[in-house]
């Protein structure tokens, strides 16, 4: 299956948070959307890797995607190597998206910055026609595939956006594939130790982001995300 847009975070609900409304946005508007999350959480304080399994599950139900896979990395302890490198690969030929979204490109958990360059580096590795790989089980080789784009989407830090998406009739869809995290985040009645993100504030916090992204642009929402090369316009009508 070809996708239009392949979404990738270092954990289960990053992209939720990074790029939900997004996400959402195009596959209303007819394209295919996949999420590969890198690991499963399995260090996070609160719930356990079989909870967020079930909750990812859930979310991507919500959103509609066409996809969900987990390359089970190890939380924490993945590094940019050739191994994780050729994994990514493997995703990005199968999938031949157009567009890839990844994690921000610096952030409070170190997960965050390491996965944007892991994928990143990987994007460009896959397309090269001397890198070999096959699908496990198959022992077709792969074609070489190089994303037209890769954007990064912002997560806990505030990095301004190179451009910000228009998710004004998102973003409750948005909200709901998040709090589809129950084991995550805030819940009154949890009796799971507090934790950065499970507190009403960052729960609150991401929807008056996207409302401050939004007012700064003259939408009622928007999320941001950083490029890694100028973008082209065909003319200057083409921006809102």
């Amino acid at each position: 299956m070809k996708l239009d847009v392949l979404v990738f975070g270092a954990h289960p609900d990053d992209a939720e948070l990074g790029a939900g409304g997004t996400i959402a946005k195009c596959i209303s508007e007819g394209k295919k959307v996949g999420i590969i999350d890198l690991t499963r959480g399995e260090l996070g304080t609160r719930g356990t890797a079989e909870i967020r399994d079930t909750e990812a599950v859930n979310a991507a139900k919500i959103l509609g995607v066409s996809i969900r896979e987990n390359l089970e990395f190890a939380d924490g302890f993945f590094i940019n190597d050739k191994a994780h490198q050729i994994a990514i690969i493997q995703i990005i030929r199968k999938y031949q998206p157009d567009i890839v979204l990844c994690n921000a490109i610096d952030d409070r958990h170190i997960d965050h910055g390491k996965g944007s360059n892991l994928v990143s580096d990987s994007c460009f590795l896959s397309g090269l026609v001397k890198v070999d790989t096959k699908l496990i089980g198959d022992e077709t080789w792969q074609n070489a595939w190089r994303p037209k784009q890769v954007y990064h989407y912002i997560q806990w830090k505030n990095i301004n956006p190179d451009f910000v998406v228009d998710v004004s009739d998102y973003i409750d869809k948005k909200m709901e594939a998040i709090v589809a995290y129950k084991s995550q985040f805030y819940d009154p009645n949890s009796a799971e130790p507090e934790t950065p993100i499970s507190s009403q504030n960052f729960t609150e916090s991401i929807r008056y982001r996207a409302k401050d992204l939004g007012r700064l642009v003259g939408v009622e929402y928007a999320e941001g995300f950083t490029v890694e090369r100028h973008i082209a316009v065909k003319s200057l009508w083409d921006i809102c």
